[in-house]
């Protein structure tokens, strides 16, 4: 398997590994945008956070401090 810019190779074809869920705000905003990512290989959510040229990354918890897991 070849990582390449975000996705990966599944027998020949580029598959995306994460799938946008929800976006919300604008980078062009001084609150800038959020977004909810889901790996699609573990079902992990990620709250995303970007604003310029800066940003994070997280996984995402529910309100017991436990990871956030789609079931595929």
């Amino acid at each position: 398997m070849e990582i390449l810019r975000g996705g990966y190779w599944k027998m020949g074809k580029k598959e995306e590994r994460f799938e946008v869920v929800f976006t919300d705000g604008s980078q062009m905003k001084e609150s800038g945008m959020r977004q909810i990512l889901v790996d699609g290989e573990t079902g992990v959510n990620y709250l995303v956070w970007k604003s310029g040229y800066g940003g994070g990354i997280t996984p995402l918890l529910d309100s017991e401090g436990n990871v956030v897991i789609n079931d595929y």
